[in-house]
């Protein structure tokens, strides 16, 4: 492979309300140190990409209302490699976009697509799971990356392959299915069958190959972006792009493309991989006492506490005595604090609140 080829799109325009207060709407979690390790999200997936790709070839799609945090955090990036959507309509257009930019600069790229508020811990594992996938790629297939399941979570999607292609020694297996986030009976049933994997929502794909996909499975995606790049002036980007996602539907990429393409492989992966999607997801990586409580940041005196989660302002102090299985988050002196079995229940409670509540700062 041609290095010069491989091109990079992260992802960093989602919201992450399940996140709140770290994450709100003007600042979301991609660009806040979630790990209390003095870099945020999209700054660790930055350097982690680098690894593979060249500065040059990695493009950030966001909204357009954090292109200037973008450019704070990640000053090593061209101006012109901001790319901003208008107004959110889910993946699939902000991938069609991503892909027809590439395709138009560099009908011989490789587009490795990835969010940028996951984590993965082991990079050197990560980067030999995406040179697979860069291969497999290289033949017209749209790969996805697929993580060897540790337990039986509720809260990702999966991946179905064959039994038989599972225990083969092949680095890629065709998929069979995707299947929308189990029951519990179901992600145990999933665990017992050993041929899931957790879909970790990472695609690689040559841009010829996504723009053939999205002429056969979504052709006003295809339209609106790979037909009208062709015809407009670099110049005149920032209008095109605008008539361009008010045509299009608002609509994910696993739905518009991959749950339709008879080309799509998986490569099955063993690093560390969480999406961090929840307050959950984060005590599950993080780093705990001999009571279980974990301090991810700030000044936190525990007496007689267990299995609680901390997450406050450097500089803020507090004192905990007598609990157990407690979520407290702090940022900004907004103040979130959830029993741990509560936590889950709360999805589209922040948003909604956020939304009808206007003395509740978003």
């Amino acid at each position: 492979m041609n290095k010069h080829n491989l091109h990079v799109m992260i992802m960093a325009g989602g919201i992450g309300s399940r996140f709140w207060p770290l994450s709100t709407t003007a600042k979301p979690k991609q660009f806040v140190d979630v790990l209390g390790i003095g870099k945020s999200l999209l700054q660790v997936t930055f350097e982690r990409m680098l690894t593979c790709v060249e500065t040059e070839n990695t493009w950030v799609l966001t909204n357009k209302m954090y292109r200037r945090e973008v450019s704070n955090q990640l000053p090593l990036l061209n101006p012109s490699q901001i790319l901003c959507e208008p107004e959110r309509k889910n993946t699939a257009p902000c991938i069609a976009y991503a892909a027809a930019k590439c395709w138009h600069l560099n009908s011989n790229a490789i587009l490795i697509i990835v969010p940028s508020d996951h984590i993965i811990l082991n990079t050197e594992t990560f980067k030999e799971s995406v040179q697979k996938a860069v291969q497999v790629a290289e033949e017209g297939a749209i790969v996805t990356l697929g993580i060897k399941p540790t337990r039986p979570d509720t809260g990702y999607g999966y991946i179905e392959v064959s039994k038989e292609q599972m225990e083969s020694s092949a680095s890629s297996k065709p998929v069979l299915r995707f299947c929308e986030k189990p029951s519990p009976e179901r992600a145990r049933q999933f665990m017992e069958d050993g041929n899931f994997l957790w879909n970790a929502g990472i695609f690689v794909a040559s841009v010829q190959t996504l723009k053939e996909a999205f002429n056969s499975y979504a052709p006003v995606i295809h339209d609106a972006f790979f037909e009208r790049i062709e015809s407009r002036p670099s110049l005149d980007e920032e209008g095109w792009v605008q008539k361009a996602f008010s045509e299009v539907p608002s609509i994910s990429f696993d739905f518009a493309v991959m749950e339709k393409s008879e080309n799509i492989k998986v490569v099955p992966s063993t690093f560390d991989w969480s999406d961090l999607g929840t307050w959950g997801s984060l005590d599950q990586l993080a780093t705990k006492d001999q009571q279980g409580n974990a301090v991810v940041q700030g000044n936190a005196h525990l007496l007689a506490t267990h299995n609680c989660l901390v997450h406050i302002s450097k500089e803020k102090h507090i004192f905990l005595n007598g609990v157990q299985d407690l979520i407290i988050g702090e940022s900004d002196g907004r103040i979130f604090i959830a029993h741990k079995d509560k936590e889950p229940e709360l999805k589209g409670d922040f948003e909604h609140i956020c939304k009808e509540n206007k003395d509740f700062p978003a």
